[in-house]
């Protein structure tokens, strides 16, 4: 059984250009179902779910929730939209995966939820679906397009976003690339750097990294978030980015892609964000928490590297700036080679 379980690790783990994995099969039928009356779009993979791209009234800014395996493992947390036994329920914010920044012309997009304080709301923005512009099912590969508005408390709108989602399936495999274009509407918008971004996730309770001690968080409004310690019982998680860092230490380091090992229930699974080289900031520093935030900051620089640097990019009135990343989920442990493998097809 072991034998069979590390062949198919190995298949899913083949670069997506491999001809023998890339033909038509109704299992990999990805299929891309719009419903808007319920306020989400359904991605589902030969008839079993995969996604789903949800803005509901709940949230300030629309995800995809949950995020599975090939196997229907769920790899993302609960909390707050569904929490489960034993999950941490600190940081409402941090639902499914999403894509935001703390710092936009002074408006915190990232720490928006339905739990702040009152006095805090006139600091907060909200990102606001506006509309689905397209979408694909196939063999393989499935597309969503989308249309948000980020707005500030009164409602101005400071960027359009355009966003094409990609969904990706085969044996053992999934993948969503983000492809996200913002446009500053009416004036210029700075992207002051800050630590509270880019694209990231909140995963499941198994797959953060085991931990002795509570610990004490702070986001950009200074507000304290206490993170218990929890019985470590099944938490397996372990961290290791492209530039060799491992563990704790690939927070505040740059890297072309970090993956995220570990096993949910009896599935060995691979999460991983891969960086692309077009992208502002590249390479990324990473907002990799053991308590089980994974997030890609290419906009956050200053707190990241001690001081040392610092990026405080502007988008003038009319000027648009996009960034690419893909995301896997991935049945086994991958290698550092294999999601080199990865990367090396996503950059071009």
């Amino acid at each position: 059984m072991l034998h069979r379980t590390l062949t198919l690790s190995m298949l899913a783990l083949v670069p997506l250009g491999t001809p023998s994995l890339r033909r038509a099969s109704p299992a990999d039928y990805v299929q891309v179902v719009v419903r808007d009356a319920d306020r989400r779009v359904d991605v589902t993979v030969g008839g079993q779910p995969f996604t789903s791209y949800i803005y509901p009234t709940s949230l300030m800014k629309p995800v995809l929730y949950p995020l599975r395996t090939a196997a229907g493992t769920v790899v993302t947390r609960g909390y707050p939209l569904e929490p489960r036994q034993g999950e941490r329920v600190d940081h409402p914010h941090h639902a499914g995966l999403w894509f935001e920044y703390g710092n936009v012309s002074g408006i915190d997009f990232w720490n928006n939820s339905t739990a702040i304080k009152k006095a805090d709301a006139p600091k907060m923005g909200t990102i606001l679906h506006r509309a689905v512009k397209n979408s694909t099912s196939g063999a393989g590969e499935g597309t969503l397009d989308v249309v948000n508005e980020w707005v500030n408390s009164q409602g101005r709108v400071l960027l359009k976003e355009d966003t094409k989602f990609i969904f990706r399936a085969h044996e053992g495999f999934r993948s969503v690339d983000r492809i996200t274009t913002l446009t500053a509407v009416d004036s210029t918008v700075t992207f002051t750097d800050d630590k509270e971004g880019l694209i990231g996730m909140r995963v499941a309770r198994s797959l953060e990294q085991p931990s002795n001690t509570p610990e004490k968080f702070v986001d950009a409004t200074g507000r304290a978030t206490t993170v218990a310690v929890l019985d470590n019982t099944g938490v397996t998680g372990q961290y290791t980015s492209s530039e060799g860092k491992v563990g704790d230490a690939v927070w505040g380091t740059r890297g072309r892609w970090t993956m995220l090992t570990g096993t949910v229930g009896t599935e060995p699974v691979t999460l991983a964000i891969l960086d692309h080289p077009k992208n502002v900031g590249y390479p990324t520093y990473w907002h990799a928490r053991g308590y089980g935030l994974f997030a890609a900051n290419n906009l956050g620089q200053k707190v990241m590297s001690g001081g040392k640097e610092e990026l405080n990019f502007s988008l003038p009135a009319g000027k648009s700036v996009t960034f690419r990343h893909q995301v896997l989920v991935l049945h086994g442990t991958a290698t550092p080679a294999d999601l080199e493998n990865y990367w090396a097809g996503f950059s071009k």
